[in-house]
C-alpha cells in the first residue's frame, strides 16, 4: 500500500526578538506546503508577573500573515494605524503586499498576573499578480468563522475552504487552513480536494498509517488520496495548504518574494528607515547583518 506521508518536519527552537519558538517553516526537507511558507508554533509558555511578549516593530513584504491563538492575548499595531487585540478563535489577517511594519505585544492590562500565549503565527506568500498590492488588515472574530461537528472531532475552518464550508478571511488562492480538535481515538478523513496538504500535531499525537506524528511534527501528505487520520490521546491539530504557489519564492527574514531584487530593495527600505513608522511605537527591530 502506498504511504500517504510524503515527508516529515520536526520543528525547531529559533529565538523571535526573546520570545521562543517552534519553527516547522521553512525547512530544508520542505519549502513549502501549498501557500504556506512560513509556520512557528509559540508556547504554551506562561510569563513571569509583569513580563510578556514583545516583538518590537520589524518589516514584511510579499506576504499574509495569519495569528492564531489558542491560550493568551496578543495586541497588535501597525504602520496602516491598525490597533487590534487577539484573543483565542479568532484571526488576524495582515496583507504585507508591497510593504507594511507591526509589532506584536502583550496589552499591558494582562502583565501584572503574568500572562499566558499559545498559538500559531503562519505566513502564506502572495501570488506573483499580488505581491505587490497596497498592504492591508483584517480581522475576523471567531464567531465568525465555520465551527464543524464530526464524530469525536470539531474543526474551525480559519482560511480558505474544508470540508464543504469557507472562512469570510479574503485569501488569494485555494487555501486549506483549520484547526481541529480530537478526541481520543476519533478517526477522521481528510479529502484529497488540495493540491498540498499539511497536519501539525500542536498537542496530543495522531497516527497515519503505521506512522506516530507526535507534538511539534508536521507531516506532508502525499496528493491525491484521503487519509485517514486517528487520535491516540486527545489531539489538537492544524491543516494547512491548497494550492501549488506559481513558482518558487525567496525567503529572507521577515521578506518574501518571487525577485531577489525585490528582496535587496526591501533591505534597503528597512535599512534606512523608510518603511512607514507604527504610531505609537519607537523602537524597531534592525536588518540582520546575515
Amino acid at each position: 500500500m502506498t504511504s500517504p506521508i510524503h515527508y516529515l518536519i520536526r520543528s525547531r527552537v529559533r529565538d523571535l526578538d526573546g520570545f521562543t519558538v517552534r519553527r516547522v517553516l521553512p525547512a530544508m526537507t520542505g519549502h513549502m506546503v501549498g501557500p504556506f511558507i512560513f509556520f512557528d508554533h509559540m508556547g504554551p509558555v506562561t510569563f513571569a508577573p509583569g513580563g510578556g511578549m514583545d516583538v518590537r516593530p520589524h518589516p514584511h513584504i510579499g506576504l499574509a500573515t495569519v495569528t492564531y491563538l489558542f491560550d493568551g492575548e496578543i495586541a497588535h499595531r501597525d504602520s496602516l494605524g491598525t490597533v487590534q487585540t487577539i484573543r483565542p478563535g479568532d484571526v488576524n489577517w495582515m496583507v504585507a503586499g508591497r510593504g507594511i511594519a507591526h509589532s506584536e505585544r502583550t496589552p499591558a492590562e494582562l502583565r501584572a498576573a503574568g500572562p499566558r500565549a499559545h498559538g500559531i503565527q503562519t505566513w502564506i506568500a502572495l501570488p506573483k499578480g499580488h505581491e505587490e498590492d497596497e498592504p492591508s488588515f483584517a480581522h475576523h472574530p471567531a464567531s465568525t468563522l465555520p465551527l464543524l461537528e464530526f464524530p469525536g472531532a470539531r474543526v474551525r475552518v480559519i482560511a480558505g475552504r474544508a470540508f464543504g464550508a469557507s472562512s469570510p478571511v479574503d485569501v488569494f488562492s485555494e487555501t486549506l487552513y483549520a484547526a481541529a480538535q480530537f478526541d481520543a481515538a476519533a478517526t477522521f478523513a481528510l479529502p484529497p480536494e488540495h493540491d498540498g496538504r499539511g497536519i501539525y500535531v500542536v498537542h496530543g499525537a495522531i497516527n497515519i498509517g503505521d506512522t506516530v506524528v507526535q507534538e511539534g511534527e508536521l507531516v506532508v501528505l502525499v496528493a491525491g488520496l484521503e487519509v485517514e487520520l486517528r487520535a491516540n490521546v486527545d489531539s489538537v491539530v492544524m491543516l494547512l495548504g491548497g494550492e501549488t504557489m506559481d513558482g518558487p519564492r525567496i525567503i529572507w527574514w521577515n521578506f518574501v518574494s518571487s525577485s531577489k531584487d525585490r528582496i535587496e530593495h526591501a533591505k534597503e527600505e528597512w535599512r534606512a528607515e523608510r518603511f512607514s513608522a507604527i504610531p505609537g511605537e519607537t523602537d524597531r527591530i534592525p536588518l540582520p547583518e546575515s
